[in-house]
């Protein structure tokens, strides 16, 4: 009985060093999966900054900074106000004779619907 006993002492204490071996590689599975996660999410990272970096080269290059934009706009509006004030400078001589000609010459005549009646 006394080897019973002992065999089965044993075997419990092989199934409580298994079982700690088992708990012991799920925590090493764990830290691993953590470890990649980590390294990937720094992988990740760096392939984001390096992708943004190159975006904001090629929109240097191709397209100019907002503020070279920002710049042309401006010059294009002063080019076509400064237009617009020469076209009014040369027209307005004319256009204010042109007028005072309408009001001046004023001939009465009957209305379309005055005249039927």
């Amino acid at each position: 009985m006394a080897s019973q006993s002992q065999g089965v002492q044993q075997l419990l204490a092989a199934e409580k060093k298994a079982a700690e071996r088992v708990a012991e590689a799920k925590k090493r599975k764990a830290r691993r999966l953590k470890q990649a996660k980590d390294e990937a999410q720094l992988e990740i990272e760096k392939f984001r900054q390096e992708r943004d970096r190159q975006f904001k080269e090629y929109e240097a290059k191709h397209l100019g900074s907002q503020d070279d934009a920002a710049i042309r706009i401006k010059n294009e509006t002063h080019e076509k106000i400064a237009a617009m004030n020469k076209q009014v400078a040369t027209n307005k001589d004319m256009v204010i004779e042109r007028i005072l000609q309408l009001v001046n010459d004023i001939r009465p005549e009957l209305h379309t619907n005055a005249k039927k009646a």
